[in-house]
């Protein structure tokens, strides 16, 4: 729910400039005996690496801790710094005797008066009382991806030409189909849970930057928001850097799978930059249309059906992903991030999303405690 990241793109040949990214992660600490979400953010706080501690802080639930990478252009360097932060703080978590899941909200575990503390902020207690206890629960873990743009104006823009693309990119980041020790049928459940919030949703086609900044005043004025940090859209402007941010996607379960999202999303960023320069206008969608692929997006994941909102129709939902690619291609190449994004599709393509994964070590084992396990693996790194 925070800022970590920082800096963006500077204004210059706005078509060539490369874009920098950064990412920030919301994990779940877990009582490695039961599985169950564990009231633990503080004592692993105090056994994270010096080094690390200006990267690692608490978030909303005390079963919850957050990491933010460093802002830079190469992909090597982004996943350099979060193999670090995951490992670092893996390894502060087992030190307080507890397991660092990466997992869009809690497998295991009963939900309502059991769910753990909100962290002692007290902007968090305000969001409390403004909204209620509106989410219960183990904590809903997220993904958050800064790009760095020229500008405000061009941001707002940017915001509506990627409104297309963001249901598929919510499927390849699905990582959270079991609840409360059950399966829940759908591929990211945080999404559903996630969408009680009064704030979450696709964002709005937006006229202006002062159209966005009075919309935003406006839900102010209303009480639905406490402030601009609480618009929870899928894709926004930064409150506090000079980025597009998009907030979509679970927390996903390997660092592979981050790079690969991290890559696609700038390279979207850099497509649509593109096509504002040239003068093509982006594509406007209806808003339930909308609400509509994203809910798709969360049942099927990658592994179903998918909406097409440039044909209206429906296909498999890896059909949408080679679109998606051919789409920012160039703009994965000029970075150069094209040999390795074609590599990890490749391998989600083979082994699944997060969710598959967790669905096929269950099926084979039966056990839940089983699936918490390969979930700690697979968050180290």
């Amino acid at each position: 729910m925070s800022d970590v990241v920082a800096d963006a793109a500077p204004e210059r040949d706005v078509d060539r400039a490369l874009l920098t990214v950064g990412v920030e992660e919301e994990f779940l600490l877990v009582d490695p005996a039961t599985g169950m979400a564990a009231e633990a953010v503080d004592a692993v706080l105090t056994e994270v690496p010096p080094e690390l501690r200006g990267q690692v802080q608490h978030e909303f639930l005390t079963s919850q801790i957050e990491i933010g990478s460093p802002p830079g252009l190469q992909l090597e360097a982004l996943a350099h710094s979060l193999g670090l932060l995951r490992s670092g703080l893996s390894g502060a978590a087992e030190r307080a005797g507890f397991q660092l899941l990466a997992v869009g909200t809690g497998p295991s575990g009963p939900d309502g008066d059991q769910s753990p503390r909100i962290f002692d902020n007290p902007r968090f207690h305000r969001m409390i009382e403004r909204y209620g206890n509106i989410s219960p629960g183990p904590g809903y873990n997220g993904m958050h991806v800064h790009v760095g743009i020229p500008g405000p104006e061009i941001g707002v823009e940017v915001l509506n030409h990627i409104r297309p693309w963001l249901p598929v990119l919510h499927a390849a980041t699905t990582n959270s189909p079991f609840y409360n020790g059950r399966d829940t049928g759908y591929a990211s459940w945080r999404s559903v849970l996630w969408n009680r919030w009064p704030p979450v949703g696709p964002t709005p086609w937006l006229e202006s930057h002062a159209h966005y900044v009075s919309l935003v005043d406006e839900l102010i004025d209303t009480g639905m928001l406490l402030d601009e940090g609480m618009l929870y859209w899928y894709a926004r402007l930064s409150a506090h850097l000079p980025t597009v941010e998009v907030r979509i996607g679970d927390v996903c379960l390997t660092i592979d799978d981050t790079i690969l999202v991290a890559a696609l999303i700038r390279g979207l960023v850099a497509a649509a930059i593109e096509d504002i320069e040239a003068g093509r206008p982006a594509l406007p969608i209806e808003h339930h249309v909308l609400v509509a692929a994203h809910w798709r997006a969360a049942h099927d994941g990658l592994e179903g059906m998918a909406c097409d909102l440039f044909d209206g129709g429906t296909h498999p939902a890896w059909q949408l992903v080679r679109r998606l690619f051919d789409r920012v291609g160039p703009h994965l190449e000029r970075h150069g991030d094209l040999e390795t994004v074609s590599y990890l599709l490749g391998r989600l393509h083979t082994h699944g999303t997060g969710a598959a994964r967790q669905r096929s070590v269950f099926t084979r084992t039966g056990e839940m405690s089983q699936v918490i396990d390969y979930l700690a693996v697979q968050t180290r790194g």
